[in-house]
């Protein structure tokens, strides 16, 4: 069948998911806040206003005042204890209201009330009286990372407080403060647009690459002596899209979608990874697809090389990994001919994608030797017809599939024919990863079967070898009913 050549479709940056509150991040320096109540908790809120520079004054009887609240005040010359309760005049002109409430009478009567003085009210654990929550808090002042979620599970949010504290390095608050230092210089020496939002981007991968220079100039210098090698030619990011599931990514090429002014993506890469993508990156779909109309290679070429060379940072979004029949060296080639800048960020391949969904080990020193990753789809449409049947017909092999869904049939007849048991364990799966994911226990006999019920899917892969004769109860919790030819587990 003729392939037609189809024109890169752009896509537009999608909406914003709703959102059950709108983070926001309060000035308060200079202003002042008023706490009503003197417990424990009144307290922790207390300290945290006074930590971001607001004036706080504390309101609450003396048998009310903890010990917190008071060792507090002892070390915060921005909190101010008033021994007696709150009234509405004590409100005039504060910005934020908090109260620890008894009941709900006078946690509606303080919320009131902070309203005519149009101030953000909350009131301690009782969210129907609050304007505002306060979140889990990451420290990399001046970045400062709040998780909310909305009430609903503070502890979730702590969990989600620590997993970030992993992820940005204690030197990100140097960085952060070096960027306040520059950006009066930066606005001075680069033009708005591109090359101002270059120079950013380039800060923002020294900055999770190492602790700053003992100087501002050193910095500035080395970034900008970068972009101009980099200005000439542009740059080009092959991303590993993993098999879709959006979490499977790696932080670098997540950092690299955020950095992105252009994306190439590929049909198989899935809207989960589109998603974590600047949104103002552009995104074209340069898909190739067998039998049906796609962009031929050397338009894809044409066009990364044309992007780069107007300044642009590509990323060449591939599923799985870019390296594994992602066609990457050809473009990596036509890259070089241009001499234009490239580097690669692997992915998690589907064949790896498979194993750890079936919780084997596809080198399993039970059962194999080595692990094949073989196409089953030549550039022709058929098997190839140069691929070394004996090696993979050898019983302490491993061999996937990738795109042998409508191979199926002949890759059975052919390794039976060369002397492979017919009861030979095998797996067809589709979508790896996706919510739409389907996987089909078999052997080698019913292979053309699994491979017909697993249907015109985006991504097959079929798996052969001894190790697929386990049956785990996996992480995800696949049912293992047994292995019978045809079976869908």
């Amino acid at each position: 069948m003729q392939v037609v050549s189809r024109q890169p479709s752009e896509e537009a940056p999608p909406r914003i998911g709703p959102l059950s509150v709108l983070p926001v991040f309060f000035d308060l320096a200079g202003k002042r806040a008023v706490v009503a109540g003197g417990t424990g908790a009144a307290a922790w809120k207390a300290d945290l206003l006074a930590t971001a520079g607001a004036a706080v004054d504390v309101f609450a009887c003396d048998e009310a005042l903890s010990d917190e609240m008071l060792r507090i005040a002892e070390r915060e010359p921005k909190l101010t204890i008033y021994r007696r309760r709150w009234d509405a005049a004590c409100l005039a002109g504060v910005a934020v209201a908090l109260a620890d409430a008894g009941g709900d009478e006078e946690a509606a009567a303080f919320q009131a009330a902070a309203r005519r003085a149009g101030a953000a009210c909350n009131v301690i654990d009782k969210p129907a009286y609050c304007d505002f929550q306060f979140g889990a808090i990451v420290n990399r002042s001046p970045v400062v990372v709040g998780i909310s979620t909305s009430g609903a599970a503070p502890i979730l949010g702590q969990a989600v407080r620590r997993r970030i504290e992993t992820l940005l390095p204690a030197s990100l608050a140097d960085w952060a403060a070096l960027a306040r230092a520059l950006r009066q210089r930066v606005v001075e020496a680069l033009a708005t647009g591109q090359a101002r939002r270059a120079f950013w981007e380039r800060f923002v991968d020294r900055a999770f690459g190492s602790a700053p220079s003992d100087t501002a100039e050193r910095e500035l210098s080395a970034i900008l002596r970068g972009m101009d090698a980099e200005a000439r030619a542009g740059h080009v990011t092959f991303v590993g899209a993993g098999p879709g599931e959006a979490e499977l990514l790696t932080l670098k090429a997540v950092r690299a979608l955020q950095a992105a002014d252009v994306i190439l993506f590929d049909d198989l890469v899935s809207d989960e990874v589109l998603e974590l993508a600047r949104r103002e990156a552009k995104r074209i779909l340069v898909g190739k697809r067998a039998g049906r109309p796609s962009c031929k290679q050397h338009e894809i070429n044409a066009m990364m090389i044309a992007l780069a060379k107007a300044g642009r940072r590509v990323v060449r979004l591939k599923s799985g990994d870019p390296m594994i029949f992602g066609r990457a060296g050809e473009e990596i080639a036509a890259l070089e001919q241009e001499n234009i800048a490239y580097d690669v960020v692997p992915g998690i391949t589907a064949g790896i994608a498979l194993a750890a969904r079936l919780g084997v080990s596809l080198t399993h020193r039970d059962c194999a030797r080595s692990v094949r990753f073989v196409t089953g789809h030549s550039r022709h449409g058929g098997l190839p017809q140069d691929l070394d049947w004996a090696a993979i017909a050898d019983p302490s092999t491993t061999t996937i599939f990738y795109m042998g869904g409508r191979t199926a049939a002949q890759i059975s007849t052919t390794l039976v024919d060369r002397g492979m048991p017919a009861t030979t364990p095998a797996v067809v799966a589709a979508d790896i990863g996706r919510a739409c994911e389907t996987m089909h226990r078999t052997d080698l006999a019913g292979l053309r079967d699994a491979a017909e019920l697993a249907g015109d899917r985006k991504a097959v892969l079929i798996g052969i070898g001894a190790v697929f004769a386990r049956e785990p109860q996996s992480a995800y919790g696949l049912r293992t009913e047994g292995r019978r030819q045809g079976h869908v587990a």
